[in-house]
């Protein structure tokens, strides 16, 4: 009998590691590989159209001159990465790299790229992420791997642009996470400030976030099992990928963007971010916006609130 209920119990403690391994796998794919619209370039560019029409003129001109150009570079690793770049409509150093979002790319950053070029006169760049665009890899890296994978992109800018140049970096969602990554590390001086909408706090928050709203599942153990298992797979885990921890170490200025209402990146995030960033520092609470949708609800304010933030630091 006991021998009987020895086995049954290692039996069950099987089913349940089995059973948890299982479920930390699958919120892995589910969260890292998801179905991913960011690799379908032709919807993208009509997504951006029929969203931000005014985007169509400056759209039209840069692709009938060729001035949206590709460029590529490989990672360490060996991962093919992607980014476009447009240079200023007259020779300037003053360069904004922008960075995109969950299951977007870099075309669906052209707003922010005409923000900076049309309206600003600036250079730009606009990575594709890893699994995004043309840039190989085979999961997302939610801005902790990307960060690197940036930094790469910071340092071919000045071959692109030249190299007396002053640059501002802009991420939106997973892009503002992946930028306040980037800016807790050791960057050329020409990296003069950087501008974060809806950025998280960290991957472990988001998720548990996501866990419990999507799920109504807690904490533990599926995210800690799922974790583990991303350091396996990917080389990171969820509690080390921390813009919160990040921000802390920058010294360079930021501007902190957020809509008011949104519940996907939840705005309580910001106000930790803003307060753990050291001065120089600027936040922005936007009425009425949800998640990533501040330039569509507020594209004149956003605009003119960038311009008077990034004149101050790029000249």
């Amino acid at each position: 009998m006991k021998k009987k209920l020895t086995l049954s119990i290692s039996i069950a403690v099987l089913i349940l590691i089995a059973s948890l391994i299982g479920g930390s796998l699958y919120m892995l794919d589910y969260s890292l590989r998801p179905e991913n619209r960011g690799k379908n370039l032709e919807t993208s560019f009509e997504f951006m159209r029929s969203r931000y029409p005014h985007l169509c003129p400056w759209l039209d001109s840069l692709q009938q001159q060729h001035a949206l150009r590709d460029t590529f570079i490989t990672a360490p690793d060996g991962i093919r990465m992607h980014a476009y770049y447009a240079r200023a409509s007259h020779p300037t150093r003053k360069t904004a790299i922008i960075v995109h979002g969950y299951t977007d790319n870099a075309i669906r950053m052209l707003h922010i790229g005409y923000l900076y070029n049309r309206d600003l006169d600036f250079n730009i760049l606009l990575p594709d992420l890893r699994y995004s665009g043309l840039t190989e890899g085979d999961a997302f890296q939610m801005g902790w791997l990307d960060r690197k994978d940036v930094i790469q992109w910071i340092h071919t800018a000045p071959a692109l642009f030249g190299d007396s140049l002053q640059a501002v970096v802009h991420g939106i969602s997973m892009g503002a996470a992946t930028t306040m990554m980037v800016s807790g590390e050791q960057l050329p001086p020409y990296i003069n400030c950087f501008v974060e909408d809806c950025g998280y706090t960290s991957v472990w928050d988001q998720f548990k976030k996501e866990l419990k709203s999507q799920f109504g599942l807690p904490a533990f153990p599926l995210l800690y099992t799922a974790s583990w298992l991303c350091q396996l797979q990917n080389g990171w885990n969820f509690q080390e990928a921390s813009a919160l921890k990040q921000v802390a170490r920058c010294h360079q200025p930021m501007f902190f963007i957020h809509g008011d209402k949104d519940d996907f990146v939840p705005t309580w995030m910001v106000y930790q971010l803003y307060n753990a960033k050291p001065q120089p520092k600027q936040l922005w609470i936007v009425e009425g916006a949800d998640h990533a949708t501040s330039y569509l609800h507020e594209r004149e304010t956003y605009t003119r609130k960038v311009k008077a933030f990034v004149d101050r630091y790029v000249r």
